[in-house]
């Protein structure tokens, strides 16, 4: 000290006490007041070492508090510590932090205000601040404030309503039942606490209870549009399509300017496969609302469904000007860039809707969609796994994932994975008839028919099941003295192919009537000369008595492939007119020199789904650069480009006859088919009528293809199969083919 004067030893403390080093400057302190006892500086530095001493220890130990997570115990601590000194920010910083952790909203709020007129900025304080103006914040804030006032009081049941409101927002929907039934207990006219209880309950799942309390509603007031709405809404969610269109159509009578009830309409017609409807009823909607982003997204969707993609991408660009946040419209819009086969671009968009929903279950379901289209199923079991991180209960994102496990070869977990989805969904029609294929693919065959039944409870089913007054054969009821419809439900490949178990059925019956496709008919009755074969007629069939029972085509295999135990060693079954067969055996000659082989590689039907059945031409090269052959193309359509590339690339020429139409004259098909030597296809419709004339066919197929079983693959005396994997080149399988064929011409 003798070397200090005292202002200089002052000076040194105060130094001291702001680096922290307290102790020291509580020395210097104590030996100054020591020698100079009325010191006001002095006195002024220990009351503040004090003071700080104070604040440190509260701070550190609600510091201690708040790392165990024990945020009521902390809060005393780091208020102490603030009051102690107010002068740092950190303090102010845990404190209204931990407040408004503790859902003290309002608390937060104004001590945020008092910390910044303390001179509190950065980036810390901003985030607190933008939190507590979040829409999640601002209703918790305003529910407590409800909570606050007089709850028995004569606006008592206003005040329930407005908390049911605001936890209903934020998603809490057993808080908001148990707010609204508050509110009618006071109130037990309050239709519209019975209209947003209704869609509580039904955002719970639980559309029943929902129509009665929506009924309780209309009861009260019958002119209340919104609770029609939302009762159609509920009704829709049940499948009730045509109650819940009628309900829409009673609230909009009431409201004709009701611009959602047009556009919830619009989503029950395009359930039911009514699409254009859907569209004229979203245009209704947009004349009333011309910024409705919601319309634009679902006209997007039906417009997809049409088939219409970029019509519907540039809906969901619309969607997206009026609401750029709209995360949906992104995750719709992936979905019909990855049907144009734009699997890239796809991702791109869904990962805009995950960065504004980071917790968006469904965009990550869709994701993994896309990255199965690329072949890239690791990943796309990735991102179904973080769908249901975010939501466990996703039965999609399951059935997604069984697709996937499938397409890897993974059948046993392919299943589980069905399994899981069906546990959540019990009624979840789609994973059914998946599950069957999959089941089948795994010749769990009984399994498999079963869960086939379930295809008329799919949206697609529920459009082009029949309706007769005559039940449906249930496969065990004797058909003697009986007549039997059976009727056809898809393609011309399935018709035809299933047709190969009608003579069993004819000879059980007493009579047997086939409907089928037009374009079928010349072929199926001289196939099947016992059957009655006719067109397919849907105006009559609540009014028809012409048979006793009848079975869509696809029923057959649950009841027949026991019995039949050679459908898949089956002779030819289809007989071609044998004068057009030799009009073809002429007019083969008269182009070249045999062998004649005819080609076939795709389908008309080129959906995204369908896609990794078909090879691409060039693929082909192995067995159309085989020397000698005279090539036949039984492609059906769009066939003339592909043709010119081989041309171009290979210089093979492969003779189509202009004159055939491949597409409608299937009888004609079956007769060139019949005066070929060989048919390499890929799996269509072609090889089920090659493989049914008898003609030697050379089956090129997806080994994880839905169709690759009983029930879907060709039958013929004549059938050989060579198979790739999801990760194998189409090329090694054509390779394998024309060794083949090199052996049957040996021979």
């Amino acid at each position: 000290m003798a070397k200090l004067s005292v202002e200089q030893a002052l000076l040194k403390a105060k130094s001291l006490a702001k680096k922290g080093e307290l102790a020291e400057a509580r020395k210097l302190y104590t030996a100054i007041l020591a020698a100079f006892p009325n010191n006001k500086k002095a006195q002024q530095g220990q009351a503040a070492l004090a003071k700080a001493n104070q604040s440190g220890a509260n701070s550190k130990m609600g510091s201690l508090l708040l790392a165990s997570g024990n945020l009521e115990k902390a809060l005393p601590f780091i208020k102490t510590a603030l009051e102690a000194d107010f002068s740092v920010a950190q303090h102010w910083f845990n404190y209204i932090h931990v407040l408004f952790k503790l859902d003290r909203f309002s608390e937060s709020a104004e001590l945020l205000a008092v910390a910044r007129t303390k001179g509190c900025e950065g980036q810390a304080f901003d985030e607190l601040e933008e939190m507590l103006s979040s829409s999640e914040v601002e209703l918790k804030n305003r529910i407590q404030g409800l909570q606050k006032l007089d709850l028995n009081g004569p606006n008592a049941y206003f005040i329930n309503f407005g908390i049911g409101e605001a936890w209903q927002e934020l998603g809490k929907l057993e808080e908001a039942i148990e707010a609204y039934t508050k509110a009618l207990a006071i109130k037990p006219d309050y239709a519209e606490a019975y209209s947003n209880m209704g869609a509580a309950l039904a955002d719970q799942g639980k559309p029943e209870e929902a129509i009665e309390v929506y009924n309780k509603a209309l009861a009260i007031k019958p002119d209340y549009a919104e609770a029609y709405s939302n009762m159609g809404n509920a009704l829709k969610e049940q499948g009730m399509l045509e109650e819940a269109i009628e309900a829409y159509t009673k609230a909009l009578a009431i409201k004709p300017d009701y611009a959602e009830a047009y556009s919830n309409m619009g989503v029950a017609l395009a359930d039911q496969g009514k699409l254009e409807e859907a569209i004229e009823v979203y245009n209704k909607a947009l004349a009333i609302k011309p910024d409705y982003a919601e319309a634009y997204s679902n006209m997007g969707m039906a417009l997809k469904d049409q088939g219409k993609l970029e019509e519907a991408i540039e809906a969901y660009n619309k969607a997206l000007a009026i609401k750029p946040d709209y995360a949906e419209a992104y995750s719709n819009m992936g979905v019909a860039l990855a049907d144009q086969g734009k699997p890239e671009e796809a991702i791109e968009v869904y990962n805009k809707a995950l960065a504004i929903k980071p917790d968006y279950a469904e965009a990550y379901s869709n994701m993994g969609n896309a990255l199965a289209d690329q072949g890239k199923p690791e990943e796309a079991i990735e991102a179904y796994n973080k769908a249901l991180a975010i939501k466990p209960d996703y039965a999609e994102a399951y059935s997604n994932m069984g697709i996937a496990l499938k397409d890897q070869g993974k059948l046993e977990e392919a299943i589980e994975a069905y399994n899981k989805a069906l546990a959540i969904k019990p009624d979840y029609a789609e994973a059914h008839m998946i599950l069957s294929f999959v089941l089948l693919n795994a010749n769990r065959l009984s399994e498999g028919f079963a869960e086939y039944e379930w295809r008329w409870k799919t949206k697609e089913g529920l459009k082009t099941e029949r309706h007769f007054s005559q039940p449906l054969w249930n496969g065990k009821t004797s058909l003697k003295g009986k007549r039997i419809l059976l009727w056809c439900e898809q393609g011309v490949g399935d018709t035809i192919n299933w047709s190969h178990c009608l003579p069993f059925l004819a000879s059980q019956a007493q009579h047997c009537i086939l409907e089928c496709q037009e374009k079928l008919i010349p072929l199926m009755a001289r196939s099947f000369p016992n059957v009655e074969v006719k067109a397919e007629n849907r105006s009559l069939d609540s009014e028809r008595d012409d048979f006793d029972l009848h079975l869509p085509m696809g029923s057959l295999f649950q009841h027949l492939v026991s019995k039949i135990s050679s459908c898949g060693k089956a002779d030819a079954f289809l007989v071609p007119d044998p004068v057009r067969v030799n009009f073809w055996r002429k007019r083969l000659h008269s182009i070249g020199n045999g062998p004649y082989v005819g080609i076939s590689w795709k389908s008309s039907n080129m959906k995204r789904s369908r896609l990794p059945n078909y090879a691409p031409i060039f693929e082909l090269s192995p067995v159309l650069t085989l020397p000698g052959i005279t090539f036949i193309n039984l492609q059906s359509t769009d066939f003339e480009n592909d043709l010119a590339k081989i041309k171009n690339d290979l210089g093979v020429s492969v003779h189509n006859f202009d004159d055939l139409d491949h597409y409608d004259n299937l009888d004609d098909v079956a007769a060139l088919s019949s005066a070929l030597d060989i048919v390499v296809s890929t799996h269509n419709a072609l090889p089920i009528i090659t493989a049914g004339v008898g003609t030697p066919t050379k089956l090129a197929s997806w080994e994880q293809s839905s169709w690759n079983n009983n029930l879907f693959s060709p039958h013929g005396p004549f059938i050989n199969k060579f198979q790739k994997n999801t990760w194998e080149r189409w090329d090694e399988v054509f390779r394998l083919i024309s060794r083949d064929m090199l052996l049957d011409f040996a021979k």
